[in-house]
């Protein structure tokens, strides 16, 4: 065989296994981004039942990185649905099939007018804007619109809602934004007994017309302010 041939084999051989590479990561990016985390990175995964005390990480995956939609939820029909307020007066379950058919076409108006629950206001000089709380969507108004919508607001940090929920959020409205398809969103505040704020959110998000290959993941956000001690059953706050 001459060394043309040779290397041409070669070059056609590095071609297909460089094919095959990208192939892999397409359909399975996220679990390739989740094994690295945690060979690389000891950054573990849990379930929603177990959720560990904060110790500085923002948010950690649940199940995964896997959202844990049924088949019957998968559908190109945009929807949302908002849990009625339980016995406390707490927001529950945020549901929404998103697409630009539901994305808002005007600005944002002024959702003083809502007081969820443990919403005790605070204002230290170590937080940027001073205000420890904000009135946090639970769906972003910029995926449905929803503003002034007590079952779509809870009480959280400023921390949580204008740094960590909003760099999710603004990655399924760009996909959408780019793709025109849906995406199902579905956020989940999760109380300790009869708390009355939140000790944090799950968010699960799945494209659905490319079955997850532009927007899956499935985390737990912590509702904490640093250098702020809450008191999660009323609210209440104080310098840590």
């Amino acid at each position: 065989m001459s060394k043309r041939k040779k290397t041409s084999s070669k070059s056609l051989i590095v071609s297909l296994i460089l094919v095959l590479l990208i192939t892999i990561y397409y359909n399975f990016e996220s679990e390739i981004k989740i094994f690295i985390y945690k060979t690389f990175f000891n950054y573990p995964t849990y379930n929603i039942g177990d959720i560990p005390e904060y110790n500085g990480k923002d948010y950690i995956y649940i199940n995964d990185n896997i959202p844990e939609f049924n088949d019957s939820d998968l559908s190109e029909k945009s929807f949302e649905n908002y849990s009625k307020l339980d016995f406390l007066g707490r927001s529950n379950v945020a549901f929404a099939n998103i697409s630009l058919e539901l994305m808002p076409d005007k600005k944002r108006e002024d959702i003083s007018n809502v007081t969820p629950t443990g919403f005790i206001q605070a204002s230290y000089e170590n937080i940027e804007g001073k205000y420890l709380y904000n009135r946090c969507h639970l769906i972003g108004f910029q995926l449905t619109g929803e503003n002034d919508n007590p079952k779509n607001l809870i009480t959280c940090t400023s921390h949580m809602n204008q740094d960590v929920m909003v760099e999710f959020e603004n990655k399924v409205a760009k996909y959408i934004k780019e793709t025109h398809n849906h995406v199902l969103y579905r956020v989940t505040p999760i109380y300790k007994e009869a708390n009355l704020v939140a000790s944090g959110v799950q968010i699960e998000a799945l494209s659905v017309e490319d079955n997850g290959r532009g927007i899956k993941f499935n985390v737990y956000i912590y509702n904490v302010e640093k250098g702020i001690k809450i008191n999660y059953a009323n609210g209440e706050s104080t310098l840590a």
